[in-house]
């Protein structure tokens, strides 16, 4: 098995918290489902707001 995981977010994190998010994402795969942490992929996906739209309008107008 080899877990994709993609995590669609607005812009702005700093690398430093995507790789921290990225890690306790990995070690829960390693203990949950015994992955071996080579075998996992995180994808983060950065969604400009004016790109996201939620009931019909992007989140830039909210």
């Amino acid at each position: 098995m080899m877990p994709l995981v993609r995590i669609s977010m607005f812009p702005g994190r700093s690398d430093e918290k995507k790789q921290q998010l990225a890690q306790e994402i990995t070690e829960c795969f390693e203990r949950v489902w015994n992955n071996k942490p080579e075998g996992i992929t995180i994808i983060f996906d950065e969604v400009e707001k004016s790109d996201w739209i939620v009931g019909g309008v992007p989140y830039s107008k909210k």
